[in-house]
């Protein structure tokens, strides 16, 4: 099937890994990864960033992972400053084709948290990006190797369809298509992440976790 690539008009940065379909990295989250399994068993990559959650859900959190992930999580939680009293945190992953969406199923019962994860694509696969905010719900976006997210020749005919020939309703359904509400409302949050990156001193390490099995 034919695909429409959505490329983002700002200019991405950061390693391939980290692309979220706009400019955004963070770091601080130390988490304890597992060495019982080799990295061929490991077909793709991606990064988990809890944007709010309330303090005492933290450790929930990493139990939830941990479920799926195969392997003990421990994230370096930091204040969010746009939410007094919360926190946040991120991990970087490794595993099968589909930890992406069992990440992000895993924390999808906590109506509270803001959360984004990714999947990068792979042979024949397409990568994943899901986001989740109280406010909205939670979004999935196909994505291409370079972050960029992809509408298939059947969404854009949805799309087309739902719009009716209208243009204002063309352009409210393509940004839902896009979730580009999603996207305004945690971009503020991506900054927190950014602005704590460029004050650390060289740039805090993410470790990565391995899924088992």
């Amino acid at each position: 099937m034919s695909r429409i690539v959505c490329q983002d008009r700002r200019r991405r940065t950061g390693a391939p890994n980290r692309r979220w379909g706009r400019r955004f990295e963070s770091g601080g989250a130390t988490v304890i990864a597992s060495d019982t399994a080799s990295a061929e068993e490991f077909h793709t990559t991606g990064h988990l960033v809890v944007h709010s959650s309330a303090r005492a859900l933290a450790r929930h959190i990493e139990w939830a992972l941990a479920r799926e992930l195969g392997s003990a999580v421990s994230i370096e939680w930091h204040p969010q400053p746009l939410i007094p009293g919360s926190v946040r945190g991120e991990i970087a992953w490794s595993g099968p084709v589909g930890t992406g969406v069992r990440l992000a199923s895993a924390l999808h019962g906590w109506e509270q948290l803001r959360y984004e994860v990714t999947e990068s694509s792979s042979p024949g696969v397409d990568g994943g990006r899901w986001m989740h905010t109280p406010s909205l719900g939670i979004a999935h976006l196909a994505t291409d190797a370079g972050g960029s997210a992809v509408l298939t020749e059947h969404r854009i005919e949805a799309v087309l369809h739902e719009s009716g020939g209208d243009p204002t309703r063309f352009a409210v359904a393509l940004r839902l298509a896009l979730a580009t509400a999603w996207d305004e409302e945690l971009e503020l949050f991506r900054g927190v992440a950014l602005g704590a990156d460029l004050q650390a001193d060289g740039g805090a390490s993410v470790h990565w976790l391995h899924r088992v099995g």
